[in-house]
C-alpha cells in the first residue's frame, strides 16, 4: 500500500470509531464528544483537497512507506 491508501484507511478508520463512540444510537456510545474528532479528521480531508498538505503523509513518509506503485509489487 502507498501513502494514499494508508490514509483513506486510517481517516475511514478514524471516522467509522469516532461515529460509534459519539453517536447516541450507537451500543458503543461514551460521550457526543466524540463528534469532535469526526469534525477533525473531515476538516484535515477538506485542507487537503486545497492545500494537498497531509500531517499524517508527512508521518508514513517518514516511516517509509512508499509515495507511488512504481518499484512496488504489480498486486497494488
Amino acid at each position: 500500500m502507498i501513502i494514499t491508501d494508508w490514509i483513506h484507511a486510517i481517516a475511514g478508520t478514524f471516522i467509522l470509531v469516532s461515529l460509534a463512540l459519539g453517536v447516541e444510537a450507537s451500543p458503543l456510545y461514551h460521550s457526543s464528544y466524540w463528534l469532535f474528532f469526526t469534525a477533525f479528521v473531515g476538516a484535515n480531508l477538506l485542507q487537503f483537497g486545497f492545500t494537498k498538505f497531509c500531517p499524517l503523509g508527512l508521518i508514513l513518509k517518514k516511516l517509509g512507506v512508499p509515495e507511488n506503485r512504481i518499484g512496488t509489487s504489480p498486486s497494488a
